[in-house]
Order: C-alpha cells, then sequence, then structure tokens
C-alpha cells in the first residue's frame, strides 16, 4: 500500500487513477495471500496477465529491476511479471566456477520479488539461459541434456532459489525451469525436468513449477504428466506476424508485409479458427488431465503493421480468455510492447517519458 508521501509525490493526472486500480490489486493481494499456497495450483493456474521484463536476459545488460514498471502494471490492472533470467548474471560462463554464486545480484532478484509484494503482482522465475542451454546464442560449454555436470548445476542454481524464497506462497512466486527447448527428444527434456524438480522440492516442496512446452514452447508434453507441475505455452504463430522483419529470424525481412488473418498460399491460411485447432485445442486437452496452463510469451515485432497487430493480438486474446488462461507479453518496454516500441505508424502518447501505444494497452486491459 502506498504512503501518503508515497502518494502525494505521484505525478499529475496519476494520482487518482492510480489509487483506484493500485488499490484493487493490493485488495486481491491480501485476498490471495490469506488463501496462501492452496489457492495457486498447478493443476489450475490463476488467469495472470502481465508482462515479460528483460533486466536480467542477457549477462551483458544485467540491470536491476525497476519499481516503476511494477508501478505502472498495477496502476493498469495487471498482476503478473516473468522474469527471463541469464544464470551467467550471477555465476560465470566456465563450468568450473559454475556453483560460485554472486549475491549481490540475486539481491536485485530479491528486490524484485519485494516489488510484486509491495504491488500485488505474482513474479515468475524463468531460465531463459541455464547452465548447459539456450534457445539463443552464445552456445553453453556443456550440454544440459547430455551432460551431468551442467545438469547438476542447472539443478543447484534452482535449489538455491527454492531455498531462497522457501514460505513465499505461491500467490506470490512461481518457478518456469527452461525457456523454450527447441528440438529435443522428449525422453531427454522429460529426464531433466523430472531432476530440476526433485532438487526444488527438496527445499521446497510446494512451490509451484511451470515447464515450458517442446519446439521452443509450442507443444504440449505429455511427459510431465503427473509431475504435479503447470506447462507454458507460447502466442508467436503465425511468425510471418509475429516476427516480420526480425534480424534474428533468417528471411523474414523476405516475407510479403503481413495481413491479418493471413493467407500464406492458395490453400493456407492461418486465422482465428486455425489458431484454436492448432494452438488452443492441444493444450486443452493437457488442461483435462490435470496441467494448468499459461502463455509464457507472446506478441509482435515493431516491423508488423499496427492495426494488423491488434486484429491479430485481439484473437489471440479472445481464445486465451475463453480457455481461461493468463499471458505475459514479450515485453513491456520494448520493440513487442506496450511503452518505446520504436513502430513507425503508431501515434503514441507521453508517459513520464515514455512513448506509450494507448491502443494496444487498452486492448489488453480489455482482456
Amino acid at each position: 500500500m502506498l504512503t501518503r508521501r508515497e502518494f502525494l509525490s505521484l505525478p499529475a493526472g496519476s494520482a487518482v487513477w492510480f489509487a483506484a486500480s493500485s488499490q484493487a490489486a493490493q485488495t486481491r493481494y491480501r485476498t490471495d495471500r490469506k488463501q496462501g499456497a492452496k489457492r495457486v495450483k498447478a493443476s489450475h493456474l490463476p488467469r495472470w496477465r502481465g508482462f515479460n521484463l528483460l533486466e536480467k536476459f542477457v549477462a551483458e545488460q544485467n540491470a536491476p529491476f525497476l519499481e516503476s514498471d511494477f508501478e505502472w502494471m498495477a496502476e493498469w490492472g495487471f498482476d503478473f511479471v516473468r522474469l527471463p533470467l541469464s544464470y551467467r548474471c550471477w555465476a560465470e560462463p566456465d563450468p568450473v566456477r559454475w556453483f560460485d554464486l554472486k549475491e549481490s545480484v540475486l539481491k536485485e532478484i530479491d528486490q524484485a520479488v519485494e516489488f510484486g509484494r509491495k504491488y500485488g503482482i505474482h513474479v515468475n522465475l524463468n531460465f531463459h539461459r541455464g547452465p548447459g542451454y539456450c534457445v539463443n546464442p552464445p552456445k553453453e560449454p556443456l550440454d544440459l541434456w547430455r551432460d551431468e555436470r551442467a545438469l547438476e548445476a542447472c539443478a543447484f542454481h534452482w535449489a538455491h532459489f527454492a531455498q531462497r524464497y522457501k514460505g513465499l506462497p505461491n500467490t506470490r512466486v512461481s518457478f518456469d525451469l527452461l525457456n523454450e527447448p527447441g528440438l529435443i527428444a522428449e525422453a531427454s527434456y522429460v529426464r531433466v525436468v523430472k531432476r530440476l524438480v526433485e532438487a526444488i522440492r527438496e527445499e521446497d516442496p510446494g512451490r509451484l513449477i511451470i515447464a515450458d512446452g517442446l519446439l521452443w514452447g509450442r507443444d504440449p508434453v505429455e511427459g510431465l504428466v503427473g509431475l504435479g507441475i503447470a506447462q507454458s505455452t507460447r502466442g508467436y504463430d503465425p511468425m510471418q506476424i509475429s516476427h516480420y522483419k526480425a534480424s534474428w529470424i533468417g528471411g523474414s525481412d523476405k516475407w510479403p508485409e503481413p495481413t491479418w488473418p493471413l493467407q500464406t498460399s492458395p490453400t493456407d491460411v492461418w486465422n482465428k479458427d486455425r489458431l484454436l485447432k492448432e494452438r488452443i485445442a492441444p493444450w486443452k486437452a493437457l488442461e483435462r488431465k490435470g496441467v494448468g496452463i499459461h502463455v509464457g510469451e507472446w506478441g509482435a515485432f515493431q516491423h508488423t503493421p499496427h492495426p494488423v497487430v491488434l486484429d491479430w493480438m485481439r484473437d489471440c486474446l479472445q481464445l486465451w480468455k475463453e480457455a481461461g488462461w493468463g499471458w505475459a507479453l514479450w515485453n513491456f518496454r520494448g520493440s513487442f510492447g506496450i511503452l518505446d516500441s520504436g513502430r513507425a505508424d503508431v501515434q503514441y502518447e507521453d508517459f513520464h517519458g515514455h512513448k506509450l501505444d494507448r491502443a494496444m494497452l487498452e486492448l489488453l486491459q480489455g482482456m
């Protein structure tokens, strides 16, 4: 809850709206806290909605998280942040030193968890890069799926976080084990996930744990059913919309300018019905087996025409709302986000020195 001094220091024009919306978030948080971990179960996740924050996404940045992000999310009615983390922010990439953790950096993650408590926002910790695996370059020195030392180190890191946040209710904190396993055999993935789950539960048996789907988060993992963990899907289909002209996707600069619905050939069309059939139905089948679902990442890069983005987002959001799933946009500030996205076809609104995409914000708020 804001103190009187904090309230009076808010910029002109924001105090009344913040007081109402943040009060609602704080009331919701206090209710959740009374319920404790019982209300949040891996078999049926709350419909948390929010954003990814990228301060420790790569070691080259490794900045503290910003309290203002949490404040503004609460002001706008959101209740979830996913923190994609690189272990290289708090440990060296040398396998010899994988077990030496930098407390000063870990305290900055503690601070983000505290911001979540203060503003009534759930904090989901994700290893975007764990010892032995990352979907992005550079390649790790050892392979998590084959090398025991990498798996031992990854389990050690997760066990440390489990011990660190033991006692905090699942309404406040959850763990998302590994970001986007790619072309990996299901048996190999299941073996690694089981080891990480065991390491966490040895320290904190009740912690809420989430595992990303296979094929970069797109496909549900039947082999994890029965572990008592939830799973995270993605909202990037079709890639021709979400990653149009994305420099890290080879050839995307040659794709035709997208529309929605998207006709990729005379016989191939992406539309809302196809998303329901291919990206919702398989996950609903998994959900019926007692696995909670959340959309851990989604969004469209800055070069996709803004009207197309909004039309596509609206269909995605409606499908997830009907499914009862929450989501986390990639990102909050940046090229997929509602602040400072760098889109050339948006009439931005000034917001505390940032460029706010009001149309996108209001779409998200309505869903």
